[in-house]
């Protein structure tokens, strides 16, 4: 067990970690699994918990803490009447069919492949976001049955392995189909409700009954780190989406492409470090 001083420095941490979750939850509609996955697995680390154990320990709590973020965060976005319901009709069962799908794959595979392919086209978005915003898109309509389906399963799976919302992924899928960035931004926060509900159901299932995980989890979600991010990110979250609201279309893709960057860094670097 750490002494008092490091498990005080490891509970400011995740307070500041849920803060910048929720402001990102807002701001780009996605889940802030991106900031919190690493932080979850760092100070599990840090506490001793058992090495195998760290990393779906960290994905499935950042998973939980998904579910009221990106659910804040859709009202917020709904009440500003931009988020594409359409789509999400479309999605509600694509989408948790991708992320339970993630939580079996979880349970008894490795996502190192997964990672890498998700760093190198993230590099690739990053790009397109950053310095062909305008010149480059695919269609300039949705794709119709069945690639639409099968691209909601495509984002809850991927999603769903790395313990994030899916904004990542929706937000360059509907960009590339010429749907405004704001627009795409608005539903990806309800992408995030789709993925995140019966994800946390498969990872609570994946971990149930393991003798190595810390005290107060249920399968491999920890609700001490969950109690102490969960205020601070449902605090700023609804800050986040009247930011996003406020800036222009290309502050927006500028911003989204510098987080598409820092994502696939720190993929590279969990794989290669």
């Amino acid at each position: 067990m750490p002494p008092l001083s490091e498990l005080l420095m490891f509970a400011a941490l995740l307070i500041v970690a849920g803060g910048v979750a929720g402001l990102l939850a807002g701001v780009f509609g996605i889940g802030g699994g991106a900031v919190l996955v690493p932080v979850f697995y760092q100070v599990f680390g840090w506490a001793g918990i058992a090495p195998e154990v760290i990393m779906h320990l960290a994905v499935g709590t950042s998973t939980a803490l998904i579910v009221p973020t990106s659910i804040r965060s859709f009202k917020a976005h709904q009440m500003r009447g931009a988020v594409d319901i359409d789509l999400l009709k479309g999605w509600i069962i694509a989408v948790p069919l991708g992320a339970l799908l993630a939580t079996v794959v979880a349970a008894y595979a490795s996502s190192e492949m997964l990672r890498l392919i998700f760093a190198v086209i993230g590099l690739v978005l990053a790009a397109r976001m950053l310095f062909l915003s305008n010149r480059f898109h695919l269609g300039t309509e949705l794709p119709g049955e069945p690639g639409r389906f099968l691209t909601g399963g495509v984002i809850g799976l991927i999603s769903g392995l790395m313990g994030i919302g899916g904004g990542v992924l929706n937000n360059t899928f509907m960009t590339l189909f010429g749907r405004p960035i704001h627009q795409a931004v608005a539903t990806s926060s309800g992408v995030g409700v789709l993925i995140s509900i019966p994800a946390l159901v498969g990872y609570i299932w994946a971990g149930w009954g393991r003798a190595d995980l810390p005290v107060f989890s249920t399968g491999y979600v920890n609700w001490v780190a969950f109690a102490l991010i969960f205020p601070t990110a449902m605090l700023v979250t609804p800050y986040g989406a009247k930011l996003a609201h406020q800036m222009s279309k290309r502050q927006l893709e500028v911003g989204f492409g510098l987080f598409l960057i820092f994502v696939s860094i720190r993929f590279f670097i969990s794989l290669y470090g």
